[in-house]
């Protein structure tokens, strides 16, 4: 049996890029644990919508993601095709402002640039939601201030050149915008869910057993990494640097570790905040019964 899971290329996917990286030194630890019969293929998306969109059209079976795509999709779908079965990274988002930024709260933002990684992402309606809260008008498309979902790397770049006056993005790109382009964190969000790990309901309900598995081993893996953070904190630079050509510095990966909480736990009550700020950007029209989605295996 293949198993299809997917993620980000992001510190905040460390789960992922640990085991990945694990498998390039013969060390299958997902494999190990799921079966001799059990292949894994991952699969690298730039943001939360996209993996989600793959989940809808069953090329995913599982995927490390954030909360907001996670929590639209399964709206989306009336509670019948996602469910969440087990939390990842909390933390290791920010928004970064300019190192001689005069930007201090939302009214400042009037008129500004903001990048975001994707449309609908966690970020992105974080970004949003920061922005209507403090009292400006934020549309889709424009607004008082300018949201601009734009890829990671490309945020870097347009960052350096001040094309864009903020980003509000995750761990490693927090951390390479201060060192980089010399940005400074304007909001931290230390305790928010970054990251979970999520299920489409088909496999879950057709292969109960499997994603069992598949979430002991990754609640081992965390715990794993929880005890030797210099190895894991290695591994998910090589991985970085093997299959997405992102060369990362320890001191880099280090400072981003300093702003994460990495735990296999999530609830339900942590899903009710995003709720609201779905709502309050529009990407939520109604209450969404979430009685449905988070299910352990």
């Amino acid at each position: 049996m293949t198993l299809r899971v997917g993620h980000f290329p992001n510190i905040t996917h460390v789960q992922a890029l640990v085991a990945r990286a694990m498998e390039r030194q013969g060390r299958n630890w997902f494999a190990e644990r799921l079966g001799p019969d059990v292949k894994i293929e991952w699969y690298v998306y730039n943001a939360g919508p996209s993996a989600m969109e793959a989940i809808f059209a069953k090329s995913l079976d599982l995927t490390y993601v954030g909360p907001n795509p996670a929590l639209n999709a399964y709206a989306r779908s009336r509670g019948d095709e996602v469910r969440v079965i087990a939390g990842a990274v909390n933390g290791g988002s920010a928004l970064v402002v300019q190192g001689d930024s005069t930007l201090t709260k939302p009214a400042d933002f009037k008129g500004k640039r903001i990048a975001t990684p994707q449309f609908g992402n966690t970020q992105d309606v974080a970004a949003r939601a920061w922005l209507v809260a403090g009292g400006l008008r934020i549309t889709q498309t424009g607004g008082d201030a300018h949201v601009l979902p734009t890829s990671n790397p490309d945020q870097l770049s347009l960052f350096k050149t001040r094309q864009i006056d903020a980003v509000w993005t995750v761990e490693p790109w927090v951390s390479r915008l201060e060192s980089e382009s010399g940005g400074k964190v304007l909001v931290e969000e230390k305790n928010a869910i970054t990251t979970v790990l999520v299920s489409s309901a088909a496999f879950l309900k057709d292969y109960r057993d499997m994603a069992k598995r598949f979430v002991t081993a990754h609640r081992e893996l965390t715990e794993w990494i929880q005890k030797n953070p210099e190895e894991a904190q290695r591994l998910a630079r090589e991985e970085l640097q093997a299959s997405f050509k992102l060369g990362m510095p320890a001191e880099l990966v280090a400072r981003a570790w300093t702003r994460m909480t990495i735990t296999p736990d999530t609830t339900l009550a942590a899903f009710q905040s995003f709720v609201k700020s779905a709502q309050a950007v529009g990407f939520l029209r109604d209450t969404p019964d979430l009685s449905r989605m988070i299910e352990a295996p």
